[in-house]
């Protein structure tokens, strides 16, 4: 990939999903939140593509519920940062 953003129909052709599977996925998960052009099209970055796969195999392949996709995202945040939630609250207050 080499490109700096990429429309909703590139996503789906890359990661074979139907754009209204994505625009679902946005709603669920915090983390997949493309910008939007000042024309409103969805900009997705090379990390969004890649979190879409890695969540497109954890539902579809791993049969992960959205909740243990949330709960295993919301781990994978906390091991990369080394803060708990509650730190990271408490550091900002």
């Amino acid at each position: 990939m080499a490109k700096l953003y990429y429309k909703i129909g590139e996503v789906c052709k890359l990661t074979d999903l139907k754009p209204s599977v994505l625009r679902f996925w946005e709603k669920e998960f915090r983390q997949l939140r493309p910008t939007k052009s000042s024309g409103g099209q969805r900009l997705y970055t090379e990390q969004n593509v890649e979190l879409a796969k890695r969540l497109k195999v954890m539902l579809y392949d791993e049969k992960f519920t959205i909740d243990g996709v949330k709960k295993k995202l919301s781990a994978t945040e906390e091991y990369e940062s080394g803060l708990s939630k509650e730190q990271v609250k408490s550091e900002l207050n």
